[in-house]
């Protein structure tokens, strides 16, 4: 891995409701009630968390400092039916990059957990007036009303698994809708994508606390300078977790949906919409074990509340979140 640190802004992409039932899975409702209450349509309320790195010195090449999003939430192509189902709010990750201070064809690379709508989805957004699209919707390919797509961050590469990729396209998950072709064929041109060693070989079925016998930092792969990802599968076969070293020092890792909030720290809270919720109960063990071991500073990619964690384990046999502080100044 180059030594290359970084300044990191956590941005908010706007508000995400789903359904209880779905996000805790087997976990009974009188259970995950006790914390979390439901609105009226049994939803709970979650965050589009991302990330906005800038490398602490220049980029030799750009003259300024290298910029990669972590992350990119739904963004606004969804019609107003599905935008109503999930509580969207109309804030999307390129208003938040705005906020930031950085203009969006300023962002160098974009990674991405995986491609679920709420997540690769603001890579994207809709062509507004006057704009040329960079993309157009064929017959049954828009997600919403709108069939003229431009990207978001037009100068930005585009990182995720080469399996992820696959199955997207495939729309290989538990969800008829949640791998939108207007989210994913406009970014064709732009896409990276790497094939991070797996926790455990193809086809092997771990015991429920068993540990990879390759250590996670050894199953990393690099994308940019400074920046890896790996393989955390269960919620997908191809999520990722994106991890860097931040200005003061600490490992710093985005966690996506093997725990996507702090309710989800336990061994069992596996949700509804994974694809393999036994591998996602796994993958949280071991993931967990090496946040603790290794240090790292969590960013959790759902949570509403407190999205900034580290781990360590307890007297039970299982782990503890606690607040740490936020990003470097």
């Amino acid at each position: 891995m180059k030594d290359t640190r970084y300044r990191w802004t956590l941005l908010n992409a706007g508000r995400l409701c789903l359904d209880g039932g779905s996000m805790f899975g087997l976990i009974p409702r009188s259970v995950w009630t006790r914390t979390l209450k439901p609105d009226d349509q049994n939803r709970v309320a979650l965050t589009h968390n991302c990330l906005l790195l800038e490398s602490e010195t220049a980029d030799p090449q750009l003259g300024r400092p290298r910029r990669v999003l972590i992350e990119a939430g739904t963004g606004d192509k969804l019609d107003p039916k599905m935008r109503a189902i999930f509580n969207l709010e109309e804030r999307t990750v390129e208003t938040a990059v705005i906020e930031a201070g950085v203009d969006p064809a300023e962002i160098d690379a974009a990674i991405v957990t995986h491609l679920h709508f709420d997540h690769a989805g603001g890579l994207t957004r809709r062509c507004r007036p006057g704009e040329t699209p960079d993309w157009t919707a064929g017959p049954g390919e828009a997600s919403g009303d709108c069939p003229e797509v431009k990207l978001t961050f037009p100068n930005a590469r585009v990182w995720a698994q080469a399996r992820e990729w696959r199955d997207a396209l495939a729309n290989n998950s538990v969800m008829t809708r949640t791998y939108y072709r207007d989210h994913l064929l406009p970014i064709a041109p732009k896409l990276r994508l790497v094939e991070s060693a797996p926790p455990f070989a193809p086809g092997y079925i771990p015991h429920r606390d068993e540990l990879p016998r390759a250590a996670a930092e050894v199953r990393r792969t690099e994308t940019e300078p400074g920046v890896w990802v790996m393989l955390t599968p269960g919620h997908t076969w191809g999520q990722q977790a994106i991890g860097f070293t931040d200005v003061q020092g600490r490992p710093v890792v985005f966690t996506p949906d093997v725990m996507p909030t702090a309710w989800h720290l336990g061994q069992a809270y596996s949700l509804s919409y994974d694809v393999e919720p036994y591998t996602s109960m796994v993958s949280r063990r071991w993931y967990l074990d090496a946040a603790a071991r290794l240090g790292w500073t969590l960013v959790l990619d759902h949570d509403p509340n407190t999205p900034v964690m580290t781990a360590s384990p307890n007297a039970k046999g299982w782990f503890d979140l606690t607040p740490a502080p936020g990003p470097s100044a």
